[in-house]
């Protein structure tokens, strides 16, 4: 399928996403029934459900599945591996640190989104500063940084689920796992997305280039530390962002850009607008299904996204000549 074709298709199924995300739920809601609360003419309970609830919810897991697969994309030029993914680098066990020390202290939800940021944060620091220390910007090891303090995390996060009672554990789980039911900071999201999205696009000519390997971007002309250093800032962005809107969503930014690669996509102009479009609409689905299959009970989203991409991925390898 040619890249013109695939964007159609996906395009196609953004609105076809967010309208299943809006009819389905704890309370089913019919299309004209959806159709007449988006435009405000009843004041009813679907009116107020939509509003309040679900398109908040629906967009918000548009933006977040957006987010996570365009910093995929960023990460895989970043470190030339079609494996890498947002969560690599140990951003996602900084924040989950952050996040669960808060809610073991019993903060609110403001408090456990800012210290899941400082979280985040202080990994950032420490993976850029160890990895591209006096200057020297060695991949390999940002990399390993990356990987050893993501095991460092790890352990910390074993041992304050092992602290936590009751609720606690079942809270810091869900933001474990991906809860978007509490998503803040919508308008913000849609900024960062639309904004690298939009820088990505116009230096794409310089990720298919980074992509074919250091040497021969430096051959080329291409400030390749400077790259480095702003393609790892910008995937930073993208990943905190997306963990400030639904926690720890996992494989969405590994298996969007690799299943469009595997479409016979390869080209940067094509695969950053055609993995946000897939990467949305993907997250929307793996959204709605967690909220409805054991309704009223809600499960996290980052379930779903496992349970949906596995299968998808193996038949995408499968079908590779």
């Amino acid at each position: 399928m040619s890249p013109r074709a695939l964007f159609s298709l996906l395009l196609c199924t953004v609105p076809l996403s967010l309208g299943f995300g809006l009819m389905n739920g704890s309370l089913p809601l019919a299309p004209i029934e959806v159709w007449y609360a988006l435009l405000g003419n009843n004041e009813d309970t679907a009116t107020e459900v939509l509003w309040q609830l679900r398109l908040p919810r629906v967009l918000a897991a548009f933006v977040c599945g957006g987010l996570l697969a365009l910093s995929g994309v960023l990460l895989q030029a970043l470190l030339r591996n079609p494996l890498a993914d947002p969560y690599i680098l140990g951003i996602s066990g900084g924040a989950a640190v952050g996040a669960l020390a808060a809610m073991l202290l019993g903060a609110g939800l403001a408090t456990t989104q800012l210290s899941s940021f400082m979280g985040a944060l202080l990994a950032i620091v420490a993976v850029f500063g160890l990895g591209f220390r006096h200057g020297e910007r060695n991949i390999y090891r940002l990399l390993l940084t990356g990987v050893v303090l993501s095991a460092g995390c790890g352990a910390l996060i074993s041992l304050l689920l092992t602290l936590a009672q009751g609720e606690q554990v079942k809270g810091m789980l869900f933001w474990l796992m991906g809860d978007l039911s509490h998503s803040q900071g919508l308008p913000f999201a849609w900024f960062v997305l639309l904004a690298v999205g939009l820088c990505a696009m116009v230096l794409s000519g310089g990720l298919d280039v980074l992509a074919g390997g250091l040497d021969k971007a430096a051959a080329l002309g291409v400030a390749v530390g400077r790259w480095q250093a702003g393609l790892y800032f910008a995937a930073a962005m993208l990943t905190v962002t997306a963990l400030q809107l639904g926690g720890s969503i996992g494989f969405v930014g590994l298996m969007i850009p690799h299943a469009i690669r595997l479409l016979g996509v390869s080209a940067h102009r094509w695969l950053i607008p055609l993995s946000i479009l897939l990467g949305g609409s993907f997250l929307v689905l793996a959204d709605t299904l967690a909220r409805m299959l054991w309704s009223p009970l809600q499960l996290p989203v980052g379930i779903f996204t496992a349970l949906l991409g596995v299968p998808v991925l193996l038949w995408l390898l499968s079908r590779r000549s």
